[in-house]
């Protein structure tokens, strides 16, 4: 006779949580100190974007002489970077190399709560819990990546180079430079997260594909207002370069909200 499998106590559960916490402690940590190890890589990374030669503005410039607009090839700059207390590049230090390293481990970090989690999870719960979370990955990622590679250099250009008077020179502090750049990245992977809230608020019963076409034009114009807020920027196509693929996200929002109306019918019978 097959034997049942032993159920598990409140305490073996937590034991288990407890040594799941632990390999992504130590996961994390073991890439924090490679992280602080290659210091001058790491920062040659983060600090690329504020440099008047990173890769955008050549490809801003190519465009330029592509379609014959010369006003699209920003002009070369410069921007000086302060420390003003003591302790503020070491601390700088160690907490973009826990970020480094927590982003590097992120793959692990999802697989090992998963893995305590799917346990307690019926089959298609599972098989949607996989979807839900790679795809929420990949587009938190893809987010944090155009925020790099895209808004916040032209956004920190914007900003840096402005000034309210020739008198007034700036100098931007280390700190400030870090925290914007680690706000604005956080910020654009929760944007890219939309479709997958729809789904979620659409399998919910919350959102429906009739309610989200009826007030596109609303939808666009937040869109238009929050793009203003991330580049302020006077110029069109950085405001157009931000706002479109939030719009695009918005669409395939609506295509994945009305799929999701079409098989609601069927899951609720099972």
């Amino acid at each position: 006779m097959k034997q049942q499998p032993e159920m598990q106590t409140f305490w073996d559960h937590l034991e288990e949580l407890r040594r799941v916490l632990f390999r992504i402690a130590v996961a994390v940590v073991c890439l924090m100190l490679v992280a602080f190890l290659f210091k001058d890589e790491l920062f040659a990374v983060v600090l690329a974007p504020k440099e008047s030669d990173f890769m955008i503005y050549h490809l801003f410039c190519r465009l330029a002489d592509a379609v014959a607009m010369p006003s699209l090839c920003p002009d070369a700059f410069y921007v000086k970077m302060i420390n003003t207390r003591l302790a503020a590049q070491f601390i700088t230090h160690m907490s973009v190399s826990f970020y480094a390293g927590f982003l590097l481990a992120s793959p692990y970090v999802i697989y090992q709560l998963f893995r305590f989690v799917s346990p307690a999870l019926y089959k298609n719960e599972r098989k949607y819990s996989v979807r839900v979370v790679g795809w929420g990955y990949f587009l938190f990622i893809t987010g944090v990546l155009l925020n790099y590679f895209l808004i916040f250099p032209l956004t920190f250009r914007f900003l840096a180079t402005y000034q309210v008077s020739q008198e007034v020179e700036n100098a931007i502090t280390l700190s400030s430079y870090m925290d914007t750049l680690m706000m604005m990245c956080l910020m654009m992977g929760i944007v890219f997260e939309i479709p997958i809230l729809s789904w979620l608020f659409a399998r919910l019963g919350f959102l429906t594909s009739g309610f989200m076409k009826r007030y596109r034009r609303h939808a666009v114009v937040i869109i238009l207002i929050v793009g203003a807020v991330i580049t302020p920027t006077s110029d069109v196509f950085t405001l157009l370069m931000v706002s479109v693929p939030m719009y695009l996200l918005y669409e395939i929002s609506i295509w994945i909200v009305a799929r999701t109306e079409k098989k609601q019918p069927s899951n609720e019978g099972v």
